[in-house]
This record gives C-alpha cells, structure tokens and sequence, in this order.
C-alpha cells in the first residue's frame, strides 16, 4: 500500500468509525515511516471535518460522530506522544469541565474528541467541577480558552458563579470563556457574560478556532 492509499484509506475508515481499522492503518502509516503530523493533518483532522460538515447537513447524527470520534481517539493515543516529541504546534490550549452539580460527559467528551482532532491541546477536569478547580486549571495551564459544559438546567446558573470567580481572582481577561450544553441558548451565554457558544461539538470547534483568531489578530494591532 502507498502512502497516498494509506491516508485515503485512513480517511475513509475514520469517517465510519471504524476503530479497529483506523488504529492498524494509524500503526502501519507509522511502520512505514509516515510522521505523525502527516497522518494527523492530511487523513484524520479532515476525515473528522468532513464527520462536523455531515452533522450540520443532517447526514450524519451524533451516533454517528461519537463512533468517528472514538475511533480517532484511539489513534490519537498512539500520535499524541510522537507528536510532542516533534514539538507539533497545537492551535491552542483548551481547558473544560462539567459545572459543579452536574456529572454528565457524553457532550463534552464529544467535544474533547473533536477538539483534539483539530489540533487543540485539551484539559479535561471531568465532572462536578467546582469553581476553585477550574481557577487551579487555569492558573496551572495557562489556557486559550475555559470550557463550561451543563446539561442541567439546574446547574446552568453555574456558568455566571464561575465566571465571577475568574474576575475574583483576576483571571477573566486572560483566558476566553465558552459554554454549552442541551439546555443552554445563545440568549443564556450572552447573558453570563460568555464569549462564545456553540450548539454542537462541531460548531464548538469552529467557535474556538474563531474566537483564538480574533483574540490573536487584536493582540497583533
């Protein structure tokens, strides 16, 4: 098999989640000294891409996508390390959690997955977040953005007692902040104080990509 039909094929089998086969093809593009950064940005991150773009069609639904993302997290283990040996540059640091109060992940593990997919380091801090641990992550990690993630109503009004603790603690210029979740709407983002929103793990990650782009650009003026 060639390089060209190795990536096609990595493609092709990333688009349908099939986790078994894109993990031999990620190893195999490996055994035949394919780099790293070659099977990640010319088979992968546009295979799952083109996964984002068929959710927004309405041709592929989130089983879909959760099955293509896991398969390419499987091969991601295998690159991450091989990826930080080369010093591969990442688009940027990303840190999220569930708010305290709420122990759902399916979304945003979603999101991690397609984030790391596009080329963003990701700090998961899992659920039940409280607002201290996220201060720590930050102060820790340094991220482009901080992720809140609810699928509670009840827990929502966690969103405005976070971002309150960043201006307490003098953190709210420096990191970006993002929120989602089933219940949450733009309307509701806007008016925490949130500087993005995303309804699904796909547009999350063009929202990020959008909001480092316009933070990156005004630090540049």
């Amino acid at each position: 098999m060639s390089p060209e039909d190795l990536l096609r094929e990595l493609y092709d089998r990333t688009l349908v989640g099939n986790a078994p086969e894109v993990l031999r093809l990620t190893n195999e593009g490996l055994t035949m000294g394919m780099s790293p950064e070659t099977l990640l940005f010319d088979s992968l991150i546009p295979s799952l891409e083109e996964v984002g773009a068929r959710f927004e069609r309405g041709d592929f639904f989130v089983p879909e996508m959760l099955i293509a993302g896991k398969a390419m997290a499987g091969a991601l283990d295998v690159l991450r390390p091989l990826l930080a040996e080369t010093g591969a540059e990442t688009v940027g640091t990303f840190v999220m959690g569930t708010v305290k109060g709420d122990v759902h992940d399916i979304g945003k593990n979603l999101v991690n997955i397609m984030l790391e997919g596009a080329g963003f380091q990701v700090i998961d801090l899992g659920v039940q977040v409280a607002p201290e641990r996220f201060i720590e992550a930050i102060q820790e990690h340094q991220p482009d953005i901080v992720g809140f993630s609810a699928f509670l109503t009840t827990t929502m009004p966690m969103f405005k007692a976070n971002i309150n603790a960043l201006e307490k603690a003098g953190l709210r210029d420096q990191v970006l902040v993002m929120v989602g979740g089933a219940p949450v709407t733009q309307e509701y983002a806007d008016a925490v104080g949130a500087d993005g929103y995303a309804a699904d793990a796909s547009a999350a990650v063009a929202k990020a990509k959008a909001l480092i782009a316009a933070r990156r650009a005004s630090a540049t003026v």
